[in-house]
């Protein structure tokens, strides 16, 4: 146990070191005793082996990854992306969770066991946030796009990466049901909220929390499918043909609507409305199927006038 939790400290201050090192910041030894949830003289000890073993050195009191230690941290944050790929797609765990889960596990994996895991899913370029994972021999893809804040009004785009930390934030997104992989355009953009359209709906976020939204901007001359729409949105007295399944929707849950019939071109319309508000009854096909509206949300339509 004493040696699981050792290995755990060294790799989340490897971890810690490589984010900060992206973004140019100096780390102290006070600065990692303030961040990591570990005692002081723990993490002391433990970046005294991580000198002696050549992973980090010491330049002017900030601690800098060596070659061997941004090898090592790479595998960390392999293993991690990894398993919280696993966990969208095959899996029953809300988002919420995966953070969480890959945090503990990413400590547990052997390489063997990391490059395993990429085989099962297809060796994918990047994990359900969007984020970039790296691949067996340490490359991985340069993020790419800009800010939702830093867009400008009637700029369009897709949402391609949505961070994750710090966690207060990502519930905050979380519960705005906003799709990762979704085209959205800019209605407003000003110091107190940043106002888009996306999917047939609107959302309001605070600066602070738009920030954490990365967008690919369209060209200037492509312009919003405007009538798309959540299925979620659709009323008792509309029919509407499906366009297709948000690529929020993965795995299982994927392939279960695509087996119900929700498929691109079949005609739905609402069967049964429950008095509580969830879960309604779609008529689609011949059948009455009963989705949560987190579940209609990623089934997207065009309204049959």
């Amino acid at each position: 146990m004493y040696k699981q939790k050792d290995k755990v400290i060294i790799e989340d201050i490897l971890k810690f070191l490589y984010h900060n090192q992206l973004s140019n910041n100096s780390i102290t030894t006070i600065g990692l005793t303030n961040s990591l949830n570990f005692s002081n003289s723990l993490i002391i000890e433990s970046l005294k082996k991580m000198m002696d073993n050549e992973l980090i050195v010491l330049e002017k009191d900030s601690y800098k990854l060596t070659p061997n230690g941004n090898e090592y941290a790479f595998q960390i944050i392999r293993a991690h992306r990894l398993w919280e790929k696993y966990l969208s797609e095959k899996t029953g765990f809300h988002k919420e969770e995966w953070h969480e889960r890959a945090e503990d596990k990413e400590h547990e994996l052997s390489e063997s066991e990391i490059n395993k895991l990429s085989d099962l899913l297809g060796n994918p370029r990047f994990d359900p946030h969007g984020d970039p994972i790296p691949t067996s021999k340490g490359k991985m893809k340069s993020k790419r796009g800009v800010s939702l804040s830093s867009l400008k009004e009637n700029d369009i785009g897709q949402i391609i990466h949505i961070e994750d930390e710090p966690d207060i934030i990502y519930k905050q997104i979380l519960a705005e049901n906003i799709h990762l992989y979704s085209t959205i355009r800019v209605i407003e953009n000003n110091h107190t909220r940043v106002v888009f359209h996306s999917e047939g709906e609107q959302f309001v976020l605070a600066p602070i929390v738009a920030g954490n939204i990365t967008i690919s901007v369209s060209e200037k001359n492509e312009t919003l499918e405007e009538n798309i729409a959540r299925l979620s949105s659709l009323k008792i007295d509309e029919q509407a043909k499906i366009v297709g399944l948000s690529k929020e929707c993965r795995g299982e849950s994927r392939r279960r609507l695509l087996d119900l019939g929700f498929v691109k071109g079949a005609t739905v319309a609402i069967d049964l409305l429950n008095p509580l508000g969830d879960p309604k009854a779609y008529y689609i096909k011949g059948t009455a199927i009963a989705l949560r509206k987190d579940q209609a949300s990623k089934i997207l339509i065009n309204r049959i006038e």
